[in-house]
């Protein structure tokens, strides 16, 4: 048995959900399908969480939270009792046993907390019931515990509520699949797969790594991915991902990849690291809470000694406890990482979705990004001493070991043309520029124009280059030290990309730039034709990371692109996106964004999530203190007395924690239009 170290991320993705769960006190129930995974049982394949009769009530029964909740409800209901019978003593009694399991529960978490250096508002709560029950106010005391209990299981509600899609994406694993043996099949663990392996795959189960489709036909419900409600048909020869849902006929699977680095798994490798981390704004969060606490400490003493009245100095900690502080901003910022997810479009961390929302520039690799990548050869230019076909020969030989995506192209057309390919070796790779090694008895070198001219010291001839249309590339060819010819690539522009452009300033993006490798006059035309504010051809993956800098005079920079050569501009932007988790492995650890769908819609939604789920954390925040700090001053002149204080509260906290979770919702409708959300929250 595997160690969890030895374990890859997708195969402990099932421990991982169940312990996030558990620290939401979720309630997930699993219908285990054929191979062991999270299946859907319904027509549409969609995954479903059947609960059996009184599994649900069990579950919540056994939960702390609901048992703080029921002794303190049930102990203040019963004290109420004994005052109405004139039993005040016993009354007195019933208030205390409803106090002290919740006073107890959080001294436990405080000492907790110390012990990791964290001070909260927590204390505030520990010392209003204290002090309630130091002073004879027992029936205060009893509902701030059942106040602050209930505010606690709320908030737990809130998170798990926010945190659905998330939860749903770490749910969606399979533990074995079915593999041929010869010709027989066995099951086996997916930790057990390899590249190149055969698998069965029946309607019901996830496919657990990503692979081609060598016989059948695939339906898969691509949803928990791509945020996609309708299932897509997949034929022979075409690419399909892991994590997706069969809901048609059983169809074979070559396998691409292991299932450690398979699309799923990176997915629940970002998955874990979103749910780990803490976003700047809720460590500020963090501190405002200790600044709020010795305010509401000064305030209750002065309180005190001003009035000579302990009860008013009661009320004020009473009013205080909780914070809307450390309720609004975990469960607005998770609630929009969660509607980021339902969209295909996965943020990494609390910190990068406040970084996506301040964004003002936005800088687009072309090929890949604002094209399909996906290129055809449209021509085969030669120097008149070598043939077409023996030309893309040695070039798509040579390319077998590059990982740039017009590579691909140049292997694929050679195999359409029945070129026989040979194996390269010596392999010098310069990433996004080009690529140099020996196939056979030829030194070949393939790559952009300034690349190739520097290793053959030639010049490359203008040939051809004023008639290419927007959207072509050329790749120019050298062999045995010789300017051996071009070949000219097609890559349309995305359908997609010129609205998507529009909602990018729609959300407040003032600044957009091409930065591509390909040549200067390509990009001058895509980018005239999209409207583009800068247009940077030929560049370098340093030059990339020099542009991303320079921009920076403009605001925060948001860098999209899908290769290699974009992994470095990544890194150094404010927010790095990764189009597609199945490009280059490299930018999707680069970038704080991956977009799991092929499009770039995603984006452009994600940008005005970012920024309204931002707006409404601050909202919380703001209204809350404002009420808790006015509630405070009421308090410490004498208007309201501590139990009045301690209700005022729990509306307060309620009303916080509802807003925060607006930010699952779309912005708003009018008139049955979809209305997004406006730039101008902030400012600068």
């Amino acid at each position: 048995m595997p160690t969890k170290a030895e374990r890859p991320a997708y195969c402990i993705a099932t421990d991982q959900c169940r312990i996030f769960e558990f620290k939401l006190n979720w309630t997930f129930q699993a219908k285990t399908g054929q191979n062991g995974c999270v299946a859907p049982s319904n027509s549409q394949g969609r995954p479903m969480i059947p609960k059996r009769r009184g599994e649900s009530l069990i579950k919540i029964l056994r939960s702390r939270g609901v048992l703080l909740v029921l002794t303190a409800s049930i102990s203040l209901l019963i004290g109420i009792l004994f005052l109405i019978a004139r039993r005040s003593e016993l009354a007195w009694l019933a208030f205390m046993a409803g106090t002290v399991p919740v006073l107890l529960a959080l001294i436990v978490q405080i000492v907790r907390s110390l012990r990791k250096g964290d001070a909260g508002l927590d204390i505030v709560a520990a010392l209003s019931m204290t002090v309630a029950l130091a002073f004879g106010e027992q029936l205060a005391a009893n509902v701030v515990a059942l106040m602050y209990a209930g505010g606690q299981l709320l908030e737990s509600f809130a998170s798990s509520r926010a945190a659905r899609e998330m939860t749903a994406l770490m749910g969606r694993v399979a533990h074995t699949a079915m593999r041929y043996a010869s010709d027989a099949l066995e099951e086996v663990p997916i930790i057990d797969i390899l590249a190149g392996d055969r698998l069965m795959i029946r309607r019901g189960e996830v496919l657990p790594v990503d692979g081609v489709i060598l016989s059948g036909e695939a339906t898969l419900d691509e949803s928990a991915l791509t945020g996609e409600a309708v299932p897509k048909r997949h034929f022979v020869d075409q690419e399909v991902l892991s994590g997706t849902t069969s809901v048609g006929d059983v169809f074979d699977l070559v396998t691409l990849r292991p299932a450690a680095e398979s699309t799923y798994a990176a997915v629940v490798r970002l998955v874990e690291a979103a749910q780990q981390t803490k976003a700047p704004m809720v460590r500020l969060a963090d501190r405002y809470a200790i600044l709020f606490l010795v305010i509401t400490l000064a305030l209750a003493f002065a309180a005190w000694w001003m009035s000579n009245d302990p009860r008013r100095a009661l009320a004020v900690l009473v009013i205080a406890t909780p914070c809307p502080l450390i309720l609004a901003v975990p469960v607005a910022i998770m609630s929009g990482i969660s509607r980021c997810a339902a969209q295909g479009c996965l943020v990494k961390d609390g910190g990068t979705l406040e970084a996506l929302g301040r964004v003002r520039v936005a800088i687009l690799d072309k090929t890949g990004t604002l094209t399909d990548g996906k290129a055809t050869v449209a021509a085969i230019e030669t120097e008149g001493w070598l043939e077409a076909d023996e030309l893309l020969r040695l070039a798509a030989s040579l390319d077998q070991a590059s990982g740039h995506v017009f590579a691909s192209t140049l292997i694929e057309t050679a195999h359409n043309r029945g070129l026989p390919l040979e194996r390269p070796t010596n392999v010098d790779e310069a990433p996004g520029d080009g690529i140099e090694g020996s196939v056979g008895h030829h030194r070949v070198i393939v790559g952009g124009d300034a690349f190739v001219a520097g290793r053959v010291k030639e010049a490359i001839k203008p040939t051809a280059k004023n008639q290419r249309r927007a959207g072509e590339a050329t790749i120019s060819v050298a062999v045995d030290g010789r300017l051996a010819g071009s070949i000219v690539l097609s890559d349309r522009v995305r359908p997609e990309a010129r609205k998507v452009l529009q909602k990018l300033r729609h959300h407040g993006i003032q600044r957009i730039v091409l930065a591509s490798g390909d040549r200067l006059d390509v990009a001058i035309r895509i980018g005239k034709d999209l409207g583009l504010d800068e247009i940077l051809g030929e560049q370098t993956p340093a030059s990339k990371v020099a542009v991303v800098a320079s921009a920076r005079q403009w605001g925060p920079v948001l860098m999209v692109g899908d290769g290699v050569n974009d992994a470095p501009a990544l890194a150094m932007a404010d927010v790095g996106v990764a189009l597609g988790a199945r490009g280059a492995a490299a930018a999707s650890q680069s970038a704080g964004v991956v977009l799991l769908v092929d499009r770039l819609e995603p984006l452009a939604e994600a940008l005005g999530i970012a920024q309204r789920t931002i707006h409404i954390a601050r909202q919380s925040v703001f209204a809350g203190l404002g009420l808790s700090l006015a509630g405070m001053v009421a308090a410490a002149f004498g208007y309201l007395p501590p139990l009045h204080g301690a209700l005022l509260q729990e509306a307060i906290d309620v009303a916080v924690i509802v807003n925060a979770l607006r930010a699952l919702r779309p912005a708003r409708i009018a008139a049955g239009v979809w209305c997004e959300a406006k730039p101008n929250f902030f400012p600068g």
